[in-house]
């Protein structure tokens, strides 16, 4: 973060950044221990909260940024991003809503399978309308996972898998998304469909990564991160910076450290000592490892350009605590069997 922004605004977005990151860290602490029972009580109430939000966003309160109206400004330059709190609050409802018929082992019937997809097809629209496909389809692979292991029944499965890449192709070739987020999304294919646009960004990311060959061009010594050739280089395009400056091998230890994240979570939530815990942390790794994928895959040309951030490394507080609630969301459902490694 601090060399990407360093050259044109010094220590100020790492200021914001590192008060981000510790903020982040205290709200973990502070879900962790709120507990299982406690966590398991707000759960419904922290997704009407995230519903709530994600409403206001759409009023006279939110601001549009880039052809998105996704952000409610706050204080001092801040905004909040409903979306980011949104996943959360999907995961930890969709937890409550079958823990219960796990745990007296009755497999989920039609009535519900279909109220988990009514509350992920909630946020989920209320983001298109932003419109935010991005993190619609996060919300969405969220939602799949967790009522696949559920026990859904298999129609449920194959059919809500058609009926979302349905939806993705609606997406890309009706009115849904405005222009600007079709371009966005398709531009990956063909940069010179739109070379002063979104194509002109993923030529420079891609020219930043090839660059920076085996070990990188040195860290704070890459032309293009440092030249602010990169838009959006603290946010959507951050991984470049990693590409550029540290190299192969540099970008492939802020994977290995970030996949050591997401494995752990999904170890932790097959190691809880209930169904709430697991199905928590069933869709919080899920979540997080789709959009380091997305995120990833956006850099190296590969995948679309949706605007999602990558966890922990870009710069957004909504994100960031989005990120550090979640790890101790997993932590406060899985210490709940584990009372010793609280």
């Amino acid at each position: 973060m601090w060399s990407a922004t360093h050259e044109t605004a010094g220590t100020a977005y790492l200021v914001r950044h590192l008060l981000n990151t510790a903020i982040g860290m205290a709200l973990a602490v502070g879900v962790a221990r709120l507990g299982h029972h406690g966590l398991r009580l707000v759960a419904p109430w922290l997704y009407a909260a995230s519903i709530l939000g994600l409403i206001a966003v759409l009023t006279p309160l939110g601001v549009t940024i880039n052809g998105s109206r996704s952000w409610i400004p706050v204080i001092a330059g801040f905004t909040v991003q409903p979306s980011e709190f949104a996943k959360l609050g999907l995961a930890l409802v969709l937890g409550f809503v079958f823990a219960d018929r796990w745990e007296r082992r009755v497999a989920p019937g039609n009535r519900d399978v279909a109220l988990g997809w009514i509350l992920a097809a909630v946020p989920v629209a209320l983001i298109m309308l932003q419109p935010d496909l991005g993190s619609a389809v996060v919300l969405g692979a969220l939602a799949f996972v967790v009522i696949a292991v559920a026990g859904a029944p298999r129609r449920w499965v194959v059919g809500v898998a058609v009926l979302g890449v349905g939806l993705v192709v609606a997406a890309l070739t009706t009115p849904l998304l405005s222009e600007y987020q079709r371009d966005r999304l398709l531009a990956f294919m063909d940069p010179s469909a739109d070379p002063q646009g979104i194509g002109y960004q993923t030529r420079q990311v891609r020219l930043a990564i090839g660059s920076g060959g085996w070990s990188g061009q040195g860290y704070m010594e890459g032309p293009q991160t440092q030249g602010g050739f990169i838009p959006f280089q603290l946010n959507d395009f951050i991984f470049s910076v990693a590409g550029e400056e540290l190299g192969f091998i540099g970008a492939a230890g802020l994977l290995v450290l970030l996949s050591f994240i997401v494995v752990r979570v999904f170890v932790v939530a097959g190691r809880s000592g209930d169904a709430f815990g697991r199905f928590v942390g069933v869709g919080v790794g899920t979540w997080l490892a789709f959009q380091v994928f997305q995120n990833v895959g956006m850099n190296l040309g590969v995948m679309p350009v949706t605007g999602l951030p990558l966890p922990f490394v870009s710069y957004g507080g909504s994100s960031m605590f989005a990120s550090w609630l979640a790890i101790g969301v997993v932590n406060a459902a899985y210490a709940a069997g584990h009372p010793d490694r609280r």
